[in-house]
């Protein structure tokens, strides 16, 4: 039995106490959010992890991206930006790598990673296809399902897999494009190949059997969002939403064969529409945990998206996303640095705790009121145990002048926290 079917049943199981004390709730509220879908535990049940909870009425969670390129192919290199991520606190990564030997990068980063780990195997596909000299529109459904397969056998606790692009919607887009089509590599990939085929999505057409793979190793899966708006041109637009329409039936497919599923959305989204997609995905979709790729609210700040996708992913995750991927400030410019990974988690952590805040997530408001606290009494040391990047803290209050102990160097002597101390020791 898959630990959703445990849940039906009613069972508790080890996963599920765990979840629920590292989320400080009761364990029969992950039970029966893993019942009705609402929750998902990721882990890979060859993985010797702790379950990452993910869901309804539990802390928002934020996924760093990581992985090789053509451009540069390290795996040294991908284990620092890990540990980048891991310093920061992430609560799961990502290995999206494109370029080198795909096996033993995910092996070595699995080896590695204490959280769960993701990936796109369709990535791996298309990279195989291209060492082989050989068209990405030749691959088969049958080497997409082995590449799932493959990865899930190695221990990666998710996967993205592009099921909602259908072939009326690749057609439609033909017709009449967008300002910028695809944006998903996934999402590019299977649209090509049907464009080249004239054939169905063969990962929806295959499905079924998808689902098997997932409930042989307790794998979960991601439904990718292949038609995210890249630009804020092309927000909400029909192709977006009849992918998440076509992702909803998905959803309803893996919930009666026992199967987690967590949803994946937007992409390039003005402020203005960030909670009607968000209450559109959780209406159709029956309330499944929503992934949410920043979303970015402007195209005009390369260098500045980890603030963009930071602005949209505190308005999503207060709406009710669940799940954030960061952005680096590399996005659309450059493979991100190990320095430019820890400042993304940073930043979409952040994003997060405001939204855990206006969601009324136990423990959330109490944090800042700690934090105010220390303040309110110049307590540095507290202050900096509480920050959520401590070592930013230090560092930037390490650099005044050691006689500005009970103040900091903006307002000095005229400190209002200073002269109300003054005052209140003097009454």
């Amino acid at each position: 039995m898959t630990l959703m079917e445990m849940a039906i049943s009613g069972k508790i199981t080890d996963e599920m106490k765990l979840a629920a004390e590292l989320e400080g709730c009761k364990p029969e509220y992950i039970r029966d959010g893993l019942a009705e879908g609402t929750i998902i535990l990721v882990k890979n049940r060859l993985r010797n992890i702790a379950p990452l909870a993910i869901g309804k009425g539990l802390r928002t969670k934020v996924n760093a991206n990581i992985g090789t390129s053509e451009n540069k192919c390290d795996i040294q290199f991908e284990l620092e930006k890990l540990n980048s991520a891991l310093e920061a606190k992430a609560d799961a990564v990502m290995d999206l790598s494109t370029s080198g030997d795909l096996k033993s990068i995910r092996e070595t980063i699995l080896k590695n990673s204490p959280v769960p780990v993701g990936t796109v195997p369709i990535y791996e596909t298309a990279v195989n296809k291209a060492v082989n000299n050989e068209p990405m529109v030749t691959m088969t459904d049958e080497e997409l399902l082995m590449t799932i397969e493959e990865h899930a056998r190695q221990g990666v606790d998710f996967v993205t897999i592009h099921c909602g692009i259908r072939k009326f919607i690749v057609d439609r887009l033909a017709e009449h494009p967008r300002l910028m089509d695809f944006v998903s590599r996934g999402g590019s990939f299977i649209a090509e190949w049907i464009f080249y085929n004239q054939k169905e999505n063969p990962l929806y057409e295959r499905f079924d059997d998808i689902i098997e793979i997932a409930r042989s190793y307790e794998l979960v899966l991601s439904l990718g969002d292949g038609c995210r708006p890249g630009a804020i041109a092309d927000a909400s637009d029909w192709a977006q939403m009849a992918e998440l329409l076509q992702i909803a039936e998905l959803v309803e497919r893996c919930r009666k064969a026992g199967v987690q599923a967590m949803v994946e959305g937007p992409g390039h989204i003005p402020i203005h529409q960030i909670e009607m997609n968000v209450r559109v995905q959780k209406s159709v979709c029956k309330g499944a945990p929503f992934y949410v790729l920043g979303p970015i609210v402007t195209d005009i700040a390369p260098g500045y998206d980890h603030i963009t996708s930071a602005i949209g992913g505190a308005i999503a995750a207060a709406s009710g996303a669940d799940f954030l991927c960061y952005v680096t400030r590399t996005e659309h410019l450059a493979l991100p640095s190990p320095d430019d990974v820890r400042e993304g988690v940073f930043a979409a952590r952040i994003a997060a705790h405001a939204g855990d805040i206006a969601k009324g997530i136990s423990g959330a408001e109490k944090w800042d009121f700690e934090m105010s606290s220390a303040r309110a009494t110049v307590n540095w040391e507290r202050m900096f145990a509480l920050a959520i990047d401590e070592k930013l803290a230090r560092e930037i209050r390490s650099k005044i002048p050691a006689s500005t102990d009970e103040v900091c160097s903006m307002c000095g002597e005229y400190c209002a926290l200073k002269k109300m101390g003054e005052i209140r020791r003097a009454r």
